[in-house]
């Protein structure tokens, strides 16, 4: 597995994050994975991870979160973990907690108001 196989695109008309799997050769595009979130101020709310059954095992979700997350904060906003795999994670990586926003009712409001 090299870096330039699997890549991560930001959607933000589709608030979220995709993972790409570029193929052996980097010809390919197949989406495998996504970050879904919502946006409440400059707090980015992560709520919705996912990486497809057969990329599991390979580290592929924590390569997505990772890359999310340093984009939230080069965005300069701060993260709002939700979704189970993120809250797992962050702990694990002490380097973004000053970045990190405890979760609010305004925030569920607006995942609630997003899934529609």
């Amino acid at each position: 597995m090299t870096e330039e196989r699997f890549i991560v695109r930001h959607l933000p008309d589709e608030s979220r994050y995709v993972l790409i799997d570029r193929g052996d050769d980097g010809t390919q595009s197949t989406e495998i994975g996504e970050e879904s979130y919502v946006d409440v101020g400059d707090e980015r709310v992560l709520f919705h991870t996912g990486v497809s059954d057969e990329y599991g095992g390979q580290g592929l979700g924590s390569t997505l979160v990772r890359a999310v997350v340093e984009d939230v904060i080069a965005a300069g906003k701060s993260i709002v973990p939700v979704c189970p795999y993120v809250v797992a994670w962050l702990p694990r990586h002490p380097e973004y907690q000053q970045h990190v926003v405890e979760r609010r009712s305004e925030h569920g409001d607006a995942i609630r108001a997003r899934q529609g």
